[in-house]
């Protein structure tokens, strides 16, 4: 289940925390490497795309927290008059509570990236980067 918040005209969609928890299977392991159980079958390895230290998971956790906590704090701010600058303020809150933790799931995403593909990305023509086809 999704909720959608209004901000001066502009429409969030938040992930409900339940229902990400909710889809969640038990795994066995470290952040970075993972056995899924399976049904049938024993269990397969399963490369996680999550941070490299329980310091940057919990961090996330943390702002998904803060955006469900800054999302009801407008709520109410906004019952009484949804045009004041209480309530813009509240919503401004809540915009940058979400970005920080999009900025955190870049940032993860640049971390668990190869260095030598994004170097690639950038310089495809040198010898590091040529590939050979048989």
């Amino acid at each position: 289940m999704m909720s959608t918040t209004a901000s001066h005209g502009r429409v969030m969609i938040l992930p409900s925390p339940s229902r990400a928890l909710q889809n969640q299977q038990p795994l066995i392991g470290s952040d970075m490497f993972r056995l899924k159980q399976t049904e049938p079958r024993g269990s397969r390895l399963v490369v996680a795309a999550t941070a490299k230290y329980k310091g940057t998971k919990m961090r996330e956790e943390k702002l998904s927290e803060m955006i469900v906590e800054k999302v009801k704090e407008a709520t109410e701010v906004c019952e009484a008059d949804v045009r004041s600058e209480e309530c813009k303020v509240a919503w401004d809150e809540v915009e940058e509570v979400s970005q920080a933790r999009a900025d955190l799931r870049i940032k993860l995403r640049l971390l668990n990236q190869d260095p030598l593909e994004s170097f690639c990305q950038e310089n495809p023509e040198t010898d590091e980067c040529r590939i050979y086809e048989d």
